[in-house]
């Protein structure tokens, strides 16, 4: 597709940090986590909550990585914070501007492997699409990020980094001794997990990472600011309210388990009936905090008036409060499916808008560059899978 307006790049050319005898990094630690390494550094016990508290401001509400501007701190114990540990997010290779607004950031990580960040602006505030993984272990097929291979999961401090870097590229961090007006909007206002990889196979980090985001005296994002989106991964779903407590979206996609098997593979693991059981026992689940159930629009695969019908019988068999995303086909090269027609798209809509649930139809955003949903793969995979290998690997082929 090409471009509608001109495309802004910056490049950057940034060292690797990926000495196995490194300091160990403040950013990503947990509350406990910290006081304890403080605790070894040779900080008191009595004092090192305190001193958890003073850091914590300094790091996730005022967004300093300079040890040396902890002011309320003494000089000697700062020159030992120094000594001892780091302050470091993942380090930006380059960033794309769309047309539309949106920003995709390819960054660096530990070991160079690189992963994209995306940030999705609308009517003043915005939405930042992080990633959980190197590359992806669903192959999903209708997934460009699901053609890249898993190479690792990120740590807390790799995840919760890349929020860190968009309020830096965003220039919003409050004045040091201030604190962010929760009555304004913010740019940054909310965060979904939804690029590279699958979250709840990496559920301890991806845990300590977004309780890092909605702390009272740090980067305070609501929990409601916060969806989690899963292929179904069902026996983390219940352990996701009662740790995180954020909203969650499933990657739905499909209405039979024949062809969910085939869009999402892990559907032969857990079906949709157990998908769907886990969903309707999933706590604090209410009308304001519905389950988004994503289904990709892809002509002729799944798009049919039965399926409508069928999702909607799935949803209400089983009392779940729920809305329904409808995306759109974001096409890629080598993808082996094309986008629903509008027509089809509102027809699909309509049937599920009079069952009584809301069906909206998600705009794309940052197709030119990329970034669109189902879009993000590492600048760093090179290898390129035909069609033909991906219809076969999806069960398509003669």
């Amino acid at each position: 597709m090409e471009p509608t307006a001109p495309i802004t790049q910056d490049v950057l050319t940034l060292p690797r940090k990926d000495d196995p005898s490194a300091k160990p990094n403040l950013v990503g630690m947990t509350r406990d986590a910290m006081r304890a390494a403080l605790i070894d550094m040779g900080t008191k016990e009595k004092q090192a909550k305190m001193r958890v508290n003073q850091i914590w401001q300094w790091i996730y509400q005022w967004g300093k990585r300079d040890f040396d501007a902890m002011t309320n701190l003494s000089k000697d114990y700062r020159a030992q914070l120094a000594d001892h540990f780091v302050i470091e997010i993942p380090e930006v290779v380059s960033k794309l501007v769309s047309d539309d607004g949106t920003r995709k950031y390819l960054v660096r990580i530990a070991g160079g492997h690189e992963v994209e960040v995306v940030y999705i602006p609308e009517d003043g505030r915005g939405t930042l699409c992080i990633s959980s993984q190197v590359g992806c272990t669903l192959t999903c097929t209708f997934c460009h990020t699901g053609t890249q291979k898993l190479v690792r999961n990120l740590t807390a401090a790799e995840i919760i980094g890349q929020v860190m870097m968009a309020r830096d590229d965003l220039n919003e961090w409050p004045e040091p001794g201030t604190r962010t007006d929760q009555n304004q909007p913010r740019l940054l206002s909310n965060i979904v997990l939804m690029g590279m990889g699958e979250p709840l196979y990496n559920f301890e980090n991806v845990r300590d990472a977004m309780k890092i985001a909605m702390d009272p005296e740090g980067i305070q994002l609501s929990r409601r600011r916060i969806t989690l989106s899963t292929s179904g991964v069902v026996p983390e779903i219940a352990r996701t309210a009662d740790e995180i407590g954020c909203l969650l979206a499933i990657s739905f996609h499909a209405t039979t388990d024949e062809v969910r098997d085939k869009l999402v593979p892990i559907n032969k693991r857990w079906n949709i009936e157990e998908l769907l059981a886990a969903l309707a026992a999933y706590p604090k689940v209410s009308n304001s905090e519905r389950i988004t159930f994503e289904y990709v629009m892809l002509n002729g695969v799944n798009d049919s008036v039965e399926d409508a019908h069928r999702l909607v019988d799935h949803i209400k068999r089983h009392e779940i409060a729920a809305k329904i995303n409808l995306i759109p086909f974001n096409e890629w090269p080598g993808a082996p499916y094309k986008r629903s027609s509008n027509n089809r798209i509102h027809a699909f809509a309509d049937i599920i808008h009079e069952a009584g649930y809301a069906s909206p139809i998600r705009r794309p955003r940052g197709e030119d560059i990329m970034a669109a949903c189902g879009q993000l793969k590492s600048a760093t995979e090179r290898a390129r899978k035909s069609r033909k290998q991906i219809e076969a690997e999806a069960g398509m082929g003669s």
